[in-house]
């Protein structure tokens, strides 16, 4: 089955409320509930005084109503009485500023003071609640890092200095990691190294990247001492939710996924995107490469509006179940949602919810019970898999560094580059898998490497490995450039893969953002040039005007048994798309659906037995799609020929071919 949960905050509400409100719940079809997610004031009003009788009767109340529990251990903020005893515990900014009290997560992730009234409280929830039926998964502390990831605080130093010292063993080899010749900066010992804190010019960056590498790892220790205490009274699985999305980028989920019990992330349409609802594709994609290509779970989305963008924006109607079936169809079998009733007060009393503040006799509520009915005509799809021949490469690591201090061009976003491929692969019908450089590329007939700046050696050999093996890649501008110490490659760009692309550049040239070049096949593009030439390639165009005239501007060379292209240029997305197509179709890709403007997506997933198409139509015109088989939200045999109509969405299992 697809399981439907929400969030619910029952301390928010008097206890009148909640029969009320489980009585919905099980009229909407939910089957598991996240609870105390920031129950610590609750819990633990007084140091050492712990409460529990509220928690013991809405854990029985929903275990009474067949309702299945996602249990927070209540850490996510800690209560007014911890910092006002233990001010050292507040996070601070890199100027040295302190953050205080008054919102969430105002905790240093290195505080050894938050760490042991924090672990003293999950001990206490796990004991008693460890070995309770109606548990069926631990929620740690809730979106970590989202506001606290970065502490320049002198707890974090030390941590820091502790961190490089595991790293490095010797103080000349972090000297040597670092670059410290340059301005001076050489440590004779390891006390005397910093966080990066605020300065009066720029910072040093391969310090600033490690600084990264230890903030993730600090918080995902703080994930594992978490988990330790509860695996102590519980067998049941633990996970925390991550926040794969376009504006948080502190943590390295490549080196978390591997410690959940299952892989849960929170999604928001952000509509200060371009196409919020392209940027929702890859964000579910690469949720489900940090699952392995398992089934995932969706632990946070809305019914409409959120309340932190600047304007937010409600969802159309059928718009949610479009998001969710998006989600399902790019691999999640369960499907959350904060929150269940709409806060009356507090800092998201406008963020929407399950319950709207008007209640059940409203739109947003009747869409709701629709999207309940839909799941469970959906039921038979749990557990299958999405498969794609298509990988998009995506690192946190050269995120951080292709977008420090002092780069070519502030202008350049890493995930732009990520979204510009990822969203011409989903308007040429083509589902990609999103996948660590250190992933399995032996799986697919084509990989796409977006902005790769930093790059191992072991993991540019993989690629040139995979494309002598026969496969296909396409590679972005200002990938290659560095090493795993952000130290740039030398004998031209790009860098590691100067040799497999067969060109060589000297120099970068990047533009204004309001420069638009012409390439001689017709295409546009802007931000970023160079001075490249072919040693090995073919050029496939060159720049008509702007700085280079006649400088390839894409290229593609033969290496082994299979090829490599390089787009040296922001292209725009028709050129994008124009580039992609003719490079999958080399690769021999399939696309899954039909080349279209983005307005609609074909994705399938298989079990054992079946193959499920997801027709999902974002436009306003009614479409067609060939496929035969059973409509499973409908009923209704498909012959052939399926309607789609605008805004909706369609689930066949396809027959069998003979």
């Amino acid at each position: 089955m697809i399981t439907l949960g929400c969030d619910y905050n029952p301390e928010q509400w008097p206890a009148e409320v909640w029969a009320e409100d489980v009585a919905l719940m099980r009229a909407a079809g939910i089957g598991l509930v996240a609870i105390n997610i920031f129950g610590w004031s609750d819990l633990e009003p007084r140091e050492g005084e712990y409460d529990f009788k509220q928690l013991d009767r809405i854990v029985e109340l929903l275990h009474q109503n067949g309702i299945r529990i996602n249990l927070g251990t209540a850490t996510a903020s800690p209560p007014p009485w911890l910092a006002s005893r233990h001010p050292e515990i507040l996070p601070m900014a890199a100027d040295g500023t302190r953050r205080y009290p008054g919102g969430r997560q105002a905790w240093c992730p290195s505080s050894p003071v938050f760490r042991e009234r924090a672990l003293a409280l999950v001990e206490q929830v796990a004991e008693r609640y460890g070995q309770h039926p109606a548990i069926a998964l631990w929620h740690v502390s809730n979106e970590l890092g989202c506001h606290n990831a970065l502490c320049y605080c002198d707890a974090s130093a030390e941590r820091f200095r502790e961190w490089l010292t595991d790293r490095y063993q010797t103080i000349e080899s972090l000297n040597q990691a670092w670059g410290t010749s340059f301005w001076s900066q050489r440590y004779g010992a390891f006390d005397e190294v910093l966080p990066p804190r605020a300065a009066l010019s720029l910072r040093n960056p391969a310090q600033m990247l490690d600084f990264q590498r230890f903030s993730s790892d600090e918080l995902l220790g703080y994930y594992e001492a978490e988990a330790a205490r509860i695996r102590k009274q519980s067998k049941v699985p633990i996970t925390t939710n991550f926040m794969v999305t376009a504006h948080i980028r502190n943590m390295d989920y490549w080196r978390w996924a591997p410690l959940m019990d299952v892989i849960a992330n929170d999604h928001y349409l952000d509509h200060r995107l371009g196409h919020p609802a392209a940027e929702l594709s890859f964000a579910a994609d690469l949720t489900r490469g940090l699952a392995g290509g398992k089934p995932w779970m969706l632990m946070e989305q809305s019914t409409g509006a959120v309340n932190w963008q600047p304007v937010n924006l409600v969802k159309a109607k059928g718009e949610m179940l479009r998001n969710t079936l998006t989600h399902v169809a790019r691999g999640a079998d369960s499907i959350c949602f904060f929150q269940w009733r709409a806060s009356q007060q507090g800092s998201e009393k406008f963020h929407s919810a399950l319950l709207p503040h008007a209640g059940t006799e409203t739109e947003q509520w009747r869409e709701v019970l629709d999207l309940s009915f839909t799941l469970r005509r959906l039921a038979e799809i749990a557990g299958s898999e999405v498969q794609a021949d298509t990988a998009v490469l995506f690192s946190w690591e050269s995120w951080w560094a292709a977008e420090q201090e002092g780069r070519p061009s502030s202008a350049v976003s890493y995930l732009d580059q990520v979204h510009s491929v990822h969203l011409g692969l989903r308007e040429l019908g083509v589902t990609a898998d999103v996948i660590s450089p250190d992933g399995d590329l032996g799986r697919y007939r084509f990989v796409v490497v977006p902005c790769l700046y930093l790059v191992t050696d072991e993991q540019a050999k993989a690629i040139t490995e995979f494309v002598e093996n026969g496969g296909h890649v396409l590679v972005t501008f200002f990938s290659g450039i560095a090493d795993a110490d952000d130290r740039i490659r030398l004998g031209g760009y790009p860098g590691a893969f100067r040799e497999l692309l067969g060109v060589s550049a000297e120099e970068f040239a990047p533009l204004s953002p309001d420069t638009t070049l012409t390439l001689d096949n017709g295409g546009e593009s802007g931000l970023w040039a160079e001075r490249l030439r072919t040693t090995t390639a073919e050029c496939k165009a060159r720049y008509v005007d702007g700085p280079l005239p006649g400088v390839p501007a894409i290229t593609r060379n033969q290496a082994g048994d299979g090829s490599a292209w390089y787009v040296a240029t922001a292209l725009d997305r028709a050129a994008m798309r124009d580039v992609l197509r003719a490079a999958s179709q080399g690769a021999g890709v399939n696309p899954g659906g039909p080349e279209n403007d983005g307005s609609v997506e074909v994705v399938r997933r298989r079990s054992e037995t079946q193959t499920y198409v997801f027709v999902i139509n974002h436009g306003t015109r009614e479409i067609e799609y060939a496929v035969a088989g059973c409509d499973l939200i409908s009923g209704e045999n498909v012959r052939g020929r399926l309607r789609v109509p605008p805004g909706g969405v369609r689930v066949v299992r396809e027959e069998a071919r003979p």
